[in-house]
Protein backbone atom coordinates (compact mmCIF):
# COMPACT_ATOMS: atom_id res chain seq x y z
CA UNK A 1 0.00 0.00 0.00
CA UNK A 2 2.79 2.52 0.79
CA UNK A 3 4.54 1.93 -2.56
CA UNK A 4 1.04 2.83 -4.25
CA UNK A 5 0.82 5.68 -2.49
CA UNK A 6 4.13 6.87 -3.30
CA UNK A 7 3.80 5.95 -7.04
CA UNK A 8 0.72 7.57 -7.17
CA UNK A 9 1.84 10.87 -5.25
CA UNK A 10 4.96 10.55 -7.88
CA UNK A 11 2.39 10.39 -10.87
CA UNK A 12 0.35 13.38 -8.94
CA UNK A 13 3.59 15.27 -8.68
CA UNK A 14 4.23 14.89 -12.76
CA UNK A 15 1.25 15.69 -13.64
CA UNK A 16 0.54 18.90 -11.73
CA UNK A 17 3.68 20.11 -12.88
CA UNK A 18 2.71 20.03 -16.02
CA UNK A 19 -0.74 21.51 -15.21
CA UNK A 20 -2.80 19.89 -17.54
CA UNK A 21 -4.57 17.88 -14.65
CA UNK A 22 -7.10 19.00 -13.02
CA UNK A 23 -8.59 17.24 -9.95
CA UNK A 24 -10.44 17.71 -6.75
CA UNK A 25 -9.42 15.70 -3.16
CA UNK A 26 -10.78 16.56 -0.05
CA UNK A 27 -10.42 20.16 1.71
CA UNK A 28 -9.48 20.80 4.13
CA UNK A 29 -11.09 23.67 6.21
CA UNK A 30 -9.11 26.90 7.11
CA UNK A 31 -10.38 29.71 9.48
CA UNK A 32 -11.29 33.62 8.66
CA UNK A 33 -9.18 35.86 10.03
CA UNK A 34 -9.70 39.79 9.97
CA UNK A 35 -7.06 41.94 7.84
CA UNK A 36 -5.08 43.32 9.78
CA UNK A 37 -3.16 46.66 10.25
CA UNK A 38 0.67 47.71 10.01
CA UNK A 39 2.70 49.79 12.55
CA UNK A 40 2.15 52.84 10.65
CA UNK A 41 -1.77 52.79 10.54
CA UNK A 42 -2.82 51.86 7.51
CA UNK A 43 -4.87 48.70 6.61
CA UNK A 44 -3.09 46.31 5.01
CA UNK A 45 -4.79 42.68 3.75
CA UNK A 46 -3.11 39.76 5.10
CA UNK A 47 -3.55 38.56 1.19
CA UNK A 48 -1.04 41.20 0.28
CA UNK A 49 1.30 41.01 2.94
CA UNK A 50 1.44 36.91 2.12
CA UNK A 51 1.41 38.34 -1.68
CA UNK A 52 4.80 40.55 -0.85
CA UNK A 53 6.22 37.69 1.52
CA UNK A 54 6.17 34.80 -1.70
CA UNK A 55 7.43 37.22 -3.40
CA UNK A 56 10.62 37.41 -1.75
CA UNK A 57 11.03 34.21 -0.88
CA UNK A 58 10.00 32.58 -4.37
CA UNK A 59 13.46 34.57 -5.63
CA UNK A 60 15.75 33.04 -3.23
CA UNK A 61 13.92 30.00 -2.32
CA UNK A 62 15.79 26.05 -3.30
CA UNK A 63 12.92 23.40 -4.09
CA UNK A 64 13.59 19.65 -2.92
CA UNK A 65 11.73 18.18 -4.88
CA UNK A 66 14.24 15.54 -5.85
CA UNK A 67 15.03 14.55 -2.40
CA UNK A 68 10.91 14.55 -1.62
CA UNK A 69 10.40 12.30 -4.65
CA UNK A 70 13.17 9.88 -3.72
CA UNK A 71 11.68 9.92 -0.60
CA UNK A 72 8.38 8.96 -1.56
CA UNK A 73 9.30 6.14 -4.00
CA UNK A 74 12.16 4.28 -1.79
CA UNK A 75 11.59 5.89 1.25
CA UNK A 76 12.89 3.64 4.06
CA UNK A 77 12.28 3.07 7.49
CA UNK A 78 15.91 3.56 8.53
CA UNK A 79 15.88 7.13 7.11
CA UNK A 80 16.47 9.97 9.43
CA UNK A 81 13.72 12.32 7.42
CA UNK A 82 10.50 11.87 5.66
CA UNK A 83 8.54 14.43 3.41
CA UNK A 84 5.71 16.67 3.66
CA UNK A 85 4.10 17.60 0.61
CA UNK A 86 1.56 20.56 0.44
CA UNK A 87 -1.07 20.71 -2.43
CA UNK A 88 -2.43 24.60 -2.76
CA UNK A 89 -6.06 24.27 -4.45
CA UNK A 90 -6.69 27.74 -3.37
CA UNK A 91 -6.54 30.68 -6.21
CA UNK A 92 -4.15 32.73 -3.97
CA UNK A 93 -0.15 32.23 -3.34
CA UNK A 94 0.55 31.17 -0.27
CA UNK A 95 3.40 30.65 2.04
CA UNK A 96 3.77 27.89 4.61
CA UNK A 97 5.48 28.14 7.42
CA UNK A 98 7.25 24.64 9.15
CA UNK A 99 8.33 24.83 12.60
CA UNK A 100 9.64 21.86 14.81
CA UNK A 101 12.70 21.14 17.62
CA UNK A 102 15.48 22.71 15.95
CA UNK A 103 13.71 23.06 12.34
CA UNK A 104 12.36 26.11 10.71
CA UNK A 105 11.55 26.68 7.11
CA UNK A 106 8.84 28.96 4.69
CA UNK A 107 7.90 27.44 1.86
CA UNK A 108 6.39 29.73 -1.15
CA UNK A 109 3.49 27.24 -2.62
CA UNK A 110 1.97 29.53 -6.10
CA UNK A 111 -1.97 28.97 -6.51
CA UNK A 112 -2.53 25.74 -7.82
CA UNK A 113 0.79 24.27 -7.17
CA UNK A 114 2.50 21.68 -4.93
CA UNK A 115 5.27 22.50 -2.28
CA UNK A 116 7.14 20.36 -0.34
CA UNK A 117 9.70 20.12 2.40
CA UNK A 118 12.44 16.88 3.67
CA UNK A 119 12.01 17.11 7.75
CA UNK A 120 13.21 14.94 10.55
CA UNK A 121 11.10 12.21 11.61
CA UNK A 122 9.50 11.19 15.08
CA UNK A 123 8.88 14.87 16.07
CA UNK A 124 6.02 17.57 16.06
CA UNK A 125 5.64 20.18 13.48
CA UNK A 126 3.40 23.50 13.47
CA UNK A 127 2.24 23.91 9.82
CA UNK A 128 0.54 27.27 9.32
CA UNK A 129 0.28 29.99 6.44
CA UNK A 130 -2.19 32.63 5.03
CA UNK A 131 -4.88 31.22 2.12
CA UNK A 132 -7.01 34.23 1.01
CA UNK A 133 -7.43 35.69 4.12
CA UNK A 134 -7.73 32.64 5.44
CA UNK A 135 -5.38 31.12 8.99
CA UNK A 136 -3.75 27.40 8.04
CA UNK A 137 -2.91 25.97 10.97
CA UNK A 138 -1.79 22.45 12.03
CA UNK A 139 0.42 20.78 14.46
CA UNK A 140 1.18 17.22 13.62
CA UNK A 141 3.35 14.39 14.70
CA UNK A 142 5.22 13.11 11.73
CA UNK A 143 6.60 10.07 11.29
CA UNK A 144 6.39 9.10 7.40
CA UNK A 145 5.64 11.35 4.16
CA UNK A 146 2.60 13.26 5.25
CA UNK A 147 0.60 15.08 2.34
CA UNK A 148 -1.95 17.81 2.86
CA UNK A 149 -4.09 19.72 0.37
CA UNK A 150 -5.44 23.26 1.52
CA UNK A 151 -8.39 25.18 -0.81
CA UNK A 152 -10.31 28.32 0.09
Amino acid sequence: MKKFFAFMSLIILFLHSCETTHYRTTNIPVKKSPPTTSNIGSRTSSATQTETEYQALIKTYKSETAQVLTDLLNGSEDSPNTSITVENNSRCNMVLTISGNNYFKKIPIGADKIGSAMVPKNQNYNLSGMVCNSVYQKTKFVTSSYNITISN
